[in-house]
């Protein structure tokens, strides 16, 4: 049996919405590794077997990887890799740097050194000089790995923090953080990674226009959002297409996709996403 036979999809006569091929620059879809539920290399490898072909990152969460041995971190990263899947450390480089300048460089070689392909900027806990945000990018740049920085309106973003806590924090001036994430872009950043929490997670009623600001004056294809929810990431799909960058939960992969192929959906998505690709 050659490749393309192995990954011959069941009942491929059924028409789907056209996906571009990996890697993708829009219609990428990053999934949540372990975090609030372990994921080993068995459980992912069954996920990469049946979907792995709609996922383009992994993203590791609140710093797991540093709980694991070594050995079993290499093997889901490799994993990944066999299926064209890159791999992201998620924002914990905040965490690192309140360790101070010399614990970043060892990070960031470890990175490197353990596999990883994207290490995602964060300050969502953190004061820190937007400048110093550019150099740390810069810095992952020159490391030869991809810098994902995240960008948000929303004050102490990040953990699950409750509502109640966020609305005592405030928020920031969404044109604010839009001019940011152009100087990021500018530096070179992979994508930038919008914070969902202000927005469409812990606020009522959601900021759509926030949103639609950061579409319209950046464009789909270098922003992705945070959609670890069916019912936002069902609405960024219904209102921007099933080519917009979104980051959910593992467990919900085969949902999202469901999605954007046009295949199922919800009452007001069910058959009315679909593409015209000629």
């Amino acid at each position: 049996m050659n490749d393309e036979q192995k990954n011959e999809r069941a009942f491929g006569f059924i028409p789907l919405n056209e996906r571009k091929p990996k890697p993708r620059r829009v219609g990428i879809t990053e999934i949540r590794g372990p975090y609030y539920t372990p994921l080993g290399i068995h459980y992912l490898e069954d996920i990469l077997e049946t979907v792995g072909s709609y996922i383009d990152i992994l993203k590791f969460a609140g710093g797991s990887f540093a709980l694991m041995p070594k050995r079993a971190l290499k093997e889901i990263i490799s994993l990944c890799h066999t299926y064209n899947v890159w791999v992201s450390t998620g924002g914990f480089i905040e965490r690192v740097l309140t360790y101070g300048p010399d614990m970043v460089d060892k990070y960031i070689e470890e990175c490197k050194r353990v596999g990883f392909d994207i290490i995602e900027v964060s300050a969502g806990f953190i004061t820190i000089p937007f400048d110093d945000i550019l150099r740390l990018v810069e810095k992952v740049q020159k490391a030869g790995l991809k810098a994902k920085p995240e960008v948000g309106i929303q004050f102490g973003a990040g953990g699950a923090t409750k509502s109640e806590e966020l609305a005592a924090e405030g928020t920031k001036s969404p044109q604010w953080a839009i001019k940011q994430a152009k100087r990021l872009l500018e530096a070179g950043a992979y994508l930038i990674m919008i914070e969902s929490e202000g927005i469409t997670e812990n606020v009522s009623p959601w900021r759509r226009e926030v949103v639609a600001q950061f579409i319209d004056q950046l464009g789909l294809e270098t922003l992705m959002f945070e959609a670890a929810d069916p019912e936002v990431f069902s609405w960024y799909v219904k209102d921007y297409g099933p080519e917009v960058n979104l980051f959910v939960d593992h467990s919900q992969i085969v949902q999202l996709e469901c999605l954007r192929s046009g295949l199922w959906g919800t009452k007001s998505t069910w058959g009315r996403v679909l593409t015209y690709k000629k």
